[in-house]
């Protein structure tokens, strides 16, 4: 592999710590701009993801080589990567160690490749399953799984807590949170068909969603073709899009439930980045709806933009605090896709976990509830209010559920099973919790107000 492909990993690795960049729009660009074949493109995708999720077992093993405290952010990124290498992708020693010691020689100075040196040659000396067992004994359950799969101990709790596990069943959803995201496609409705997408040679049908397919790669077909979707036509055109099929079954959801009397006009308060958004404004052209998306961020306003710039029908985008919207009038369906810790997307956002804290917590639960009181006021009279996050958190779901509908008498959830029938819920589900070991999806939460009164 060449050496420009371990470049972009450490520059994506670095800019996500330093700038608080997101890997997964750093590192497209990075790829691109450093022109690398489709296999070192993969490599550096690879290197860089594993990096960011394996990074706590990671720390653990420098730390016990380091010697030292506080390590320059530089030389402890490289330090990172290198480890990634010799611990998680089995490179020969020699070689991992060589290509950290030449990129710290040129990003910090010769001065810091003896420490980089030393240190990745102890990292080699075991194997992480020899140094998964010396770093854990003793340790508690919570303790031992944070290092052995590399996660805060506060999410362990937290995923535990929301999908009922113990340390034992906790287990297949922690594995999971460290394997990369099979990517999916969305086929736009007014814009596309899932069959157009399935004459691909490279895809196969969704697992949930009708309008999903998964990119998939096969031995069988001689003709190589790009893993990336950028390279998909309808992708270019906007007429498809990727999007996880949990995203996509909540937004289908909110189609699927019935609403009395004639509609009007259908609003999503936090649209950024858009893929729901394209969804839901779909089918509100065929039916002649207004569609209006809100999102406060600029930035991810222009995303909910270059989502829907070929929409069918005319969707309205507002950059606006949803909190401060003041419309002419009430709207037959809500989407709240309200901003949360991002626990249920962990597979894509492998910096996620790290990036948030439990005092975050507060906060976005203040959000969460302030947007479903405002969704409340904006709805009509038989009108319906979904509200979802990419987080099974207890506080940010069923705590937020549970205290709008003790302050709202006249709002009642909407059962799920009939909206979603390929999922087999039970009856009477009214509260969705996906689970990325169960149903291969991000761990997404939904529920369906009606207004009533």
């Amino acid at each position: 592999m060449s050496t420009s492909a371990r470049k972009v990993a450490y520059d994506v690795v670095h800019s996500v710590h330093v700038n608080d960049a997101y890997a997964n729009l750093e590192l497209p660009s990075a790829c691109s701009r450093a022109n690398l074949t489709t296999r070192d493109a993969a490599f550096a995708t690879e290197l860089t993801y594993g990096t960011l999720r394996r990074q706590g077992s990671l720390d653990a093993v420098i730390a016990a080589c380091a010697n030292r405290g506080d390590l320059d952010a530089p030389v402890q990124d490289i330090l990172r990567i290198g480890a990634y290498q010799l611990l998680f992708l089995r490179t020969p020693a020699h070689a991992a160690i060589n290509e950290a010691v030449s990129l710290v020689g040129k990003e910090v100075g010769r001065s810091a490749t003896g420490f980089v040196n030393a240190v990745l040659r102890r990292v080699s000396e075991k194997t992480w399953e020899q140094w998964c067992e010396q770093l854990t004994e003793g340790l508690s359950d919570v303790d031992r799984l944070a290092i052995e799969y590399s996660y805060p101990v506060w999410v362990i709790r937290a995923l535990a807590d929301a999908y009922g596990c113990n340390a034992q069943t906790i287990v297949p959803i922690l594995e999971v949170g460290n394997d990369p995201a099979n990517v999916t496609l969305v086929a736009r409705p007014g814009q596309s068909e899932v069959s157009e997408l399935l004459e691909l040679p490279h895809v196969a049908p969704g697992q949930w969603s009708p309008l999903a397919v998964q990119l998939v790669r096969s031995s069988d077909i001689e003709k190589p073709w790009s893993s990336n979707p950028a390279d998909i036509e309808l992708v270019q055109t906007n007429q498809a899009g990727v999007q996880d099929e949990g995203s996509q079954l909540v937004a289908l959801a909110l189609v699927n439930a019935d609403v009395e009397g004639e509609e009007h006009d259908w609003l999503d308060m936090c649209s950024g980045p858009g893929g729901k958004a394209a969804i839901l404004a779909g089918f509100a052209a065929a039916k002649n709806i207004e569609f209006t998306a809100l999102e406060p961020n600029e930035s991810r306003a222009k995303l909910v933009e270059n989502a829907l710039w070929n929409a069918p029908g005319d969707p309205r985008v507002l950059v606006t605090d949803a909190r401060d919207y003041s419309p002419a009038v009430s709207f037959d369906r809500i989407l709240v896709d309200a901003p949360c810790t991002g626990l249920g997307a962990l597979r894509r956002r492998p910096e996620s976990r790290w990036r948030k804290q439990p005092s975050d917590i507060r906060a976005l639960s203040a959000l969460q509830s302030e947007l479903l009181i405002k969704a409340g006021e904006l709805v009509r009279i038989g009108g319906l209010v979904a509200y979802a996050t990419c987080s099974p958190h207890i506080a940010e779901t069923d705590v937020i559920v549970d205290s709008f509908l003790a302050k709202h008498p006249g709002f009642s959830l909407v059962p799920l099973e009939t909206l979603l029938p390929m999922l087999e819920l039970p009856s009477e589900t009214t509260r969705l919790r996906l689970r990325p070991d169960v149903h291969g999806t991000d761990g997404m939460y939904l529920a369906i107000f009606r207004r009533n009164a």
